[in-house]
């Protein structure tokens, strides 16, 4: 009698699940897109629970082509949203997905093994996404570099202002307001002066953020609009900026869904861009 491969529940659930997150990562990555980290948890974790329900007997159609397709596209949106880049976004994910798949499928047969999909040791896991991982950091590094510290276009529309600076993308902002869950672009006050009522003085350093909130809570556009948002950085532990929900925001002609915080202060000594995204 042949021997029996054994899975264990809960590896399979982890293991996928890490792998989906870390594929995730990469892809957002690879299109210069903000890592939104708790989203990419969220759907590993759908791709954890999938993984492991398709091989559950009687659930077998579970893997049929179209499920798959159907279930890494709710991956995608639920990592990066249903912007206009998701469609590109989940193909990068399909992409990096197909070649760790290859990775896998060559360690197991150099490791020893049928190739098969299931089960896989989680050396040759280890190492197939090692070795996937440094392809995309040797062939495409300095890409990634540019993408990500790269300064693109922004457009904001309020009432009936309109305001249009550059922004720093930088991948390592991980401000989000945690009520809503919504990515936070921290902005130049003064880029954003045509969206302020006019005669309005624009909030300055010597300002409280309680006191801004305050003040510009009853005026429109602003009302109903504004909250505030925590954050921490090099130098202060807590901290509150004021942020404000626009009508629209795009960044590099992408409409976004993100909250605009209010920074009294130049985010750039040498004015190359007005706001960090």
């Amino acid at each position: 009698m042949g021997s029996m491969d054994v899975i264990y529940a809960d590896e399979l659930f982890a293991l996928n699940g890490i792998i989906d997150y870390l594929l995730l990562l990469s892809a957002a990555r690879l299109r210069g897109g903000v890592l939104r980290r708790g989203r990419f948890a969220l759907a590993a974790v759908l791709g954890g629970g999938y993984a492991l329900a398709a091989v559950l007997p009687g659930l077998a159609w579970l893997q049929s082509l179209g499920i798959k397709l159907a279930l890494s596209l709710a991956m995608a949106w639920i990592a990066y949203g249903g912007g206009a880049g998701l469609w590109k976004s989940w193909a990068c994910f399909l992409g990096l997905s197909a070649a760790f798949g290859g990775a896998v499928y060559g360690a197991s047969l150099l490791a020893g093994g049928a190739g098969g999909p299931v089960p896989v040791s989680l050396r040759v896991l280890v190492l197939s996404f090692g070795v996937c991982y440094a392809a995309l950091r040797l062939f495409f590094g300095r890409f990634l570099e540019r993408r990500e510290r790269a300064v693109v276009p922004v457009e904001v529309e309020l009432g009936a202002g309109r305001a249009v600076f550059r922004a720093l993308r930088d991948t390592g902002n991980g401000l989000y307001d945690p009520v809503s869950g919504r990515h936070v672009l921290v902005a130049d006050t003064a880029a954003l002066a045509c969206l302020f009522p006019a005669g309005v003085p624009l909030p300055g350093p010597e300002e409280s953020p309680p006191q801004v909130f305050r003040r510009l809570s009853p005026l429109p556009p602003f009302r109903g609009r504004l909250r505030l948002v925590p954050y921490s950085a090099v130098g202060t532990d807590r901290g509150l900026l004021v942020c404000f929900r626009p009508d629209r925001l795009t960044v590099e002609g992408r409409q976004e869904d993100m909250l605009i915080a209010l920074s009294p202060t130049p985010l750039s000594e040498a004015g190359e861009y007005s706001a960090v995204v």
